[in-house]
């Protein structure tokens, strides 16, 4: 079930990345277009290998600066591009160059909250963003995000020391809240696909 809404998200935002294409020849100064097409790769980035994520990433912040470029005050693009930064700094090992993504992020999710100072999502992230780069620091001293997972069920298995047991079990339900507090940020694309849905012709029909 979870990969057949997998293979569903896949296919709407795959939908939604080629019609904003389209819409984006006839119309390149559409600032809500190039939102929900720096949107859709920043969601179809998920689906890729790490090197083609942080690609389709790029790609996507590029679309999201363009529409920023147009209109400067769409606190939408402005949030996505710090939710960019944080997800392409996630990716990338070294924690100085990350830092650097993790700063741009903070940035954007600053203008986000000075733009629109009641959104209480805006406001959640420019709040977790704090935490961003000790977080990267744990997932990749860990082994990455690959290992994310892995690294969890050792924590949590038999040992025969208790407070060993305790000590490790900790750690992994505090990492792993961590990552959760973060992850819940994306509830925004939600709202997001409300709007997208609204705004496109529906995919075709599968044979």
């Amino acid at each position: 079930m979870e990969m057949q809404n997998d293979f569903d998200r896949l296919l709407f935002f795959e939908h939604a990345r080629k019609t904003a294409e389209d819409a984006y020849a006839q119309d390149p100064l559409d600032a809500d277009n190039l939102l929900k097409w720096g949107g859709a790769l920043l969601e179809l980035a998920q689906f890729q290998s790490v090197p083609d994520s942080k690609k389709m990433m790029l790609d996507g912040i590029t679309k999201l600066e363009e529409s920023l470029l147009i209109n400067p005050k769409k606190h939408e693009a402005i949030w996505y591009l710090g939710n960019a930064h944080t997800s392409y700094a996630f990716l990338t090992p070294d924690q100085d160059v990350a830092n650097e993504s993790f700063e741009k992020a903070v940035v954007y999710f600053q203008q986000a909250v000075d733009e629109d100072p009641d959104n209480e999502l805006y406001r959640k992230s420019l709040e977790v963003s704090s935490k961003a780069p000790e977080l990267h620091l744990q997932i990749h001293k860990h082994g990455g995000l690959d290992q994310l997972e892995m690294g969890a069920a050792p924590a949590s298995a038999a040992s025969t020391s208790s407070s060993a047991k305790s000590s490790k079990k900790k750690k992994s339900s505090d990492l792993t809240y961590d990552i959760c507090g973060w992850v819940i940020l994306a509830v925004g694309i939600v709202a997001w696909i409300g709007f997208a849905k609204s705004q496109m012709p529906p995919p075709p029909p599968t044979q």
